[in-house]
């Protein structure tokens, strides 16, 4: 029989995981699988880790993994695959949003030979609101633009993985890491189905506005260089326009101009270019930084407990 690990990270979602495993359990009743749920508590705040032990008593199936602290959901996501021993991995919310009755859709797909069998929000979604549309679409399309990866408009993170994929993705060790753009780089077999969120069952969502940028910020310093080469490109196009000035100059001197004449369009421009050298200097200096970060081999995260063998890493 195959075996089916469920990857579910959880910050603050004492209130779910007891819904979450219900919906679990009536969802796979009927499929011909071995199957366990390991959850991972990512630093929650609330009563989430006494919830998980709760449901591990009373569920042979039911395992948590409790990180020493709140390293963010693509950490979790990590630790919770690094865990797992199933013939296929599938990793979504606590929240109840990822609908639970798509994974025998995505089993059936996977059966067929696809190797990762992905979801995405459809545009339809009730549960979000114009600007985050909005927001959603112009990131995504950004980071198809300027990366080597396509990412689908609302790509999530509840997906279906073969264990091929998850044994490459265990070997990834990245000081920062965007799984959604790297289950998309490791390539394999992949086909995505569209789905409507579900409204959160309690709870709010923990990403606020800056760790959105953030993250969008990350995510495509993570899959590309070309804002080096923008940032190059930059540099290159304005000093070829300053040579123009030269004439200028030129023709000033042999007129006699005022040389007062003009110190507001000067210093308007050695503000601009000011600022363009800084925002320069800063590309450079985060792609430096993850560099520096990346030299210094610290874990992705650190598991204080868990009621899984430690064998199983």
């Amino acid at each position: 029989m195959k075996k089916l690990s469920i990857v579910i990270p959880a910050f603050n979602e004492e209130e779910n995981i007891s819904h979450l495993v219900a919906e679990l359990d009536k969802s796979l009743a009927d499929i011909a699988y071995d199957y366990e749920y390991i959850f991972v508590n990512d630093g929650s705040k609330d009563n989430t880790l006494v919830e998980l032990k709760a449901q591990a008593a009373s569920h042979s199936n039911v395992f948590y993994i409790d990180l020493s602290k709140n390293f963010g959901k693509d950490y979790a996501l990590k630790a919770g695959i690094d865990m797992a021993k199933g013939d296929a991995i599938i990793t979504m919310d606590a929240d109840l949003q990822h609908p639970p009755h798509l994974l025998p859709q995505m089993l059936q797909h996977w059966e067929e030979g696809y190797d990762i069998v992905y979801t995405y929000r459809k545009d339809s979604n009730p549960h979000v609101g114009r600007f985050q549309k909005f927001a959603s679409k112009k990131f995504y399309k950004f980071i198809n633009a300027i990366s080597d990866i396509t990412l689908e408009n609302g790509i999530s993170d509840f997906r279906l993985l073969d264990e091929k994929v998850v044994y490459e993705l265990k070997q990834i060790n990245e000081y920062e890491i965007f799984f959604r753009g790297m289950v998309k780089w490791v390539g394999f077999q992949q086909m995505g189905i569209p789905y409507t969120p579900a409204a959160r069952h309690t709870g709010e969502a923990s990403y606020s506005f800056w760790k959105l940028v953030k993250l969008a910020v990350g995510s495509i310093m993570a899959f590309s260089v070309k804002p080096l080469y923008i940032a190059t490109g930059l540099g290159l196009f304005f000093s070829c326009a300053a040579l123009l000035y030269i004439p200028y100059i030129l023709i000033s001197k042999l007129y006699g101009f005022d040389e007062l004449s003009g110190w507001a369009s000067l210093i308007a421009t050695v503000a601009f270019f000011g600022g363009l050298q800084l925002m320069v200097l800063g590309i450079i200096g985060s792609y430096l930084g993850k560099i520096f970060m990346q030299t210094k081999h610290r874990p992705n995260y650190i598991i204080r407990s868990t009621n899984l063998p430690r064998s199983r890493k």
